[in-house]
């Protein structure tokens, strides 16, 4: 059995993709739109192109996807988790767990998805601004 990708719907593609290349530094591997099913389906990967995350775009569709907490999380490891933070930081992405303890923070996509950020390897060594700041929100 090989794990193959995990599907999203998205209010905002551009946003979506924004977020996920932009932000956390995927690629995206093929987008098609599908005019009989009236949406887009875009699928990203990380560098290493294994599992995937498709994100699935219903044209005109104007349905609250709510707080998504059914779905749960989708989870990436990074070499430098302080260091993509920042960089979420710095585009106005909320951290909503930060890394305080230098392995594990949650952010979440423009659709209130959560996604775990997990530190390759041993986590890094504590320190400022990450030991200081507070949660927000719900992850």
């Amino acid at each position: 059995m090989k794990f193959v990708h995990s599907m999203i719907r998205v209010s905002d593609l551009e946003a979506s993709k924004k977020f996920f290349v932009d932000g956390l530094g995927f690629k995206v591997v093929r987008e098609n739109e599908y005019p009989d099913w009236k949406c887009t389906l875009t699928y990203l990967a990380d560098d290493e192109g294994g599992s995937e995350v498709e994100l699935t775009y219903n044209w005109g569709n104007n349905e609250d996807y709510g707080n998504a907490r059914n779905f749960g999380h989708l989870a990436i490891v990074v070499d430098n988790i302080y260091d993509v933070c920042k960089k979420l930081i710095d585009m106005n992405i909320t951290i909503n767990r930060p890394p305080r303890d230098g392995r594990m923070a949650f952010i979440k996509t423009p659709d209130n998805i959560s996604i775990e950020i997990l530190q390759k390897d041993n986590a890094l060594k504590p320190c400022e601004p990450w030991i200081s700041m507070e949660n927000i929100g719900t992850w």
